[in-house]
């Protein structure tokens, strides 16, 4: 199996037939399995699928709503291809782009290509202005330099799809993720068009949800494997100079003087607390780590390749 396109949707009933339509217009001559998913849709998005679908076409039912992420994961999970191919069910992503990249990603050696919607069919203020300021952010603070991290269209490896590890809502952090991973990424112009049928899933609620998962990226990139330097670098300083404030106190203390009423006194408790807290929290930390990796075999690195030493006869 040459490619297979994941595509998850939820309530794009009329979009349906268009889509399946512009899918397998732009895949001709090329050996693919498309994978839709419906993450609890309540119209008639399910029938649709079944009534339309071919051969080539598996469809993945969920019990409910569990988010875009959840079925992105279930449709990779389920894909055979040597890549795979992620689109929105909203026809606003461009079918006809996906060979473009699949040839970009084959030829120049890539491990991702992600789209970039180069003209955006969007509200300027509900959508456009939000992710401009937090593709900003996103870049700034993970050192992963792409335009778009919304544009769902991407073109991935199997291997690199395979092992993602997407949970919540981090989708939007697929780049992050890969370059995790070790994966070699670019970005292309993708067409983008407006949204005809149904209605959008995302607002501006959805910031605060990001602002959570992008402290989450930073934890991973940084300190996934050593929680340690990251609780015991706050909570070692914190608990020296709490110590060194209890000290100089009880210092006072003999000598006479009432430290009760003093704020340093409050200051010096609660540093020294939370310091111990923090410090606790890294060894706990530590040890879901561990847990994690050698619970499952997991192991804390990638290998891309092994080159045994030639013997000779």
């Amino acid at each position: 199996m040459k490619l297979s396109v994941v595509v998850p949707v939820m309530n794009e009933e009329e979009n349906i037939a268009p889509l399946f339509k512009a899918i397998r217009e732009a895949l001709k001559g090329i050996d693919y399995e498309l994978i839709m998913v419906d993450d609890g849709s309540t119209d008639g998005t399910v029938e649709k699928m079944r009534e339309l679908a071919d051969e080539r076409t598996k469809i993945i039912v969920f019990a409910r709503n569990f988010g875009q992420t959840t079925a992105m994961a279930a449709g990779i999970e389920a894909a055979r291809g040597e890549l795979i191919a992620t689109l929105d069910g909203d026809l606003q992503n461009d079918p006809a782009d996906i060979p473009m990249m699949v040839e970009k990603l084959e030829k120049e050696g890539w491990d991702l290509v992600a789209g970039r919607r180069a003209r955006r069919q969007d509200g300027l203020l509900l959508r456009k202005l939000p992710s401009k300021i937090a593709n900003a952010l996103i870049r700034k603070t993970t050192g992963v330099y792409l335009h778009d991290y919304g544009c769902t269209l991407k073109v991935f490896r199997r291997d690199v799809a395979k092992n993602l590890g997407l949970y919540g809502e981090l989708h939007r952090f697929i780049p992050v993720l890969a370059k995790m991973y070790g994966a070699k990424i670019t970005e292309v112009d993708v067409r983008h068009h407006p949204r005809i049928h149904g209605v959008s899933k995302y607002g501006l609620g959805r910031t605060f949800r990001v602002m959570s998962d992008l402290l989450l990226m930073l934890f991973m990139q940084k300190y996934r494997t050593k929680p340690m330097h990251l609780f015991g670098s706050l909570g070692i300083p914190m608990l020296g100079i709490g110590l060194l404030i209890d000290l100089y106190l009880f210092v006072v203390k003999l000598l006479g003087q009432d430290i009760g009423q003093r704020p340093l006194l409050i200051l010096g408790v609660m540093l020294t607390l939370g310091g111990i807290q923090l410090i606790t929290t890294g060894f706990i930390a530590e040890l879901i780590m561990r847990t994690y990796f050698e619970s499952q075999n997991k192991k804390p690195y990638t290998v891309k390749a092994v080159y045994e030493p030639k013997t000779h006869p």
